[in-house]
């Protein structure tokens, strides 16, 4: 195995977690940021107010975005074995 393999695998597997969580990630942080706005314009100093929320967009998110996560992980996957296949030679 050579170090450009390695850091190639690193890098991708990096790119891929990144890809796989930034939905998720951007959900729960637009509905953070309106849940705040709103606590701020109504004067709600609740700290558990966006909790529920929140949960809530990240599930939506999931359902949304669950085929293309998968789609994605797999051909990652398939990437990983082929890499395998060059670390045997």
């Amino acid at each position: 195995m050579t170090p450009e393999l390695v850091i190639q695998l690193a890098r991708r597997t990096f790119e891929t977690t990144l890809l796989l969580s930034a939905p998720l990630l951007i959900a729960s942080l637009v509905v953070g940021l309106l849940i705040s706005v709103f606590q701020a314009v109504t004067s709600i100093n609740e700290a558990t107010l966006a909790f529920a929320p929140k949960i809530i967009a990240v599930m939506v998110a999931i359902i949304i975005f669950f085929p293309w996560m998968m789609t994605y992980m797999s051909d990652f996957t398939r990437e990983i074995y082929s890499f395998i296949a060059l670390m045997r030679r």
